[in-house]
C-alpha cells in the first residue's frame, strides 16, 4: 500500500508580493526550499490564513536569502503582498519508507526569519 503524506510545509509565511503577469508559480526564497527539502518545479498546496483560499501550484526557486514569497500567474488573485499563507508539499510513501517517515516543518515570524524547523506537530489537546 502507499499513502500521500505531508512531506514538507513552510508555516506561516507572509506574501512579499503579488505578480499577475508572470508565468504562473509560488517563487520561495531558495533557502526555504532548501530547508524544508521542496524541489523546484515541485507541485506545491497554498493555504491563505487571511481569506480561506486554498490552491495548487509549483515552487521555483527565488533568489537565496531574499525572504520572497511571490504568488504569479493567475494565482496572484488569491494571494497579495501581506496575507500569511501555509504552503506545503505532500509524496507517497510505501508501508517501509513510513517506518523512518518524518516531515520537514519550517515555521516564519511576520519578517519571513525562520524561527524553528521541526518534525512533528503537538498534539492538540482539548482546552477547558
Amino acid at each position: 500500500m502507499q499513502t500521500t503524506m505531508l512531506k514538507a510545509k513552510l508555516h506561516r509565511a507572509t506574501v512579499t508580493r503579488s505578480e499577475l503577469g508572470y508565468e504562473g508559480s509560488c517563487a520561495i526564497d531558495g533557502d526555504f526550499l532548501d530547508l524544508a527539502g521542496i524541489r523546484e518545479y515541485e507541485q506545491i498546496q497554498i493555504y491563505n490564513v487571511n481569506n480561506g483560499e486554498r490552491f495548487t501550484t509549483y515552487a521555483i526557486r527565488a533568489e537565496a536569502g531574499s525572504g520572497v514569497i511571490s504568488v504569479n500567474g493567475a494565482a496572484a488573485r488569491l494571494a497579495c503582498a501581506g496575507d500569511v499563507v501555509i504552503i506545503c508539499a505532500y509524496a507517497v510513501y510505501n508501508e517501509k519508507e513510513l517506518a523512518d517517515y518524518k516531515p520537514a516543518l519550517v515555521y516564519f515570524n511576520e519578517k519571513n526569519e525562520v524561527v524553528r524547523t521541526a518534525s512533528s506537530i503537538p498534539v492538540q489537546v482539548h482546552a477547558a
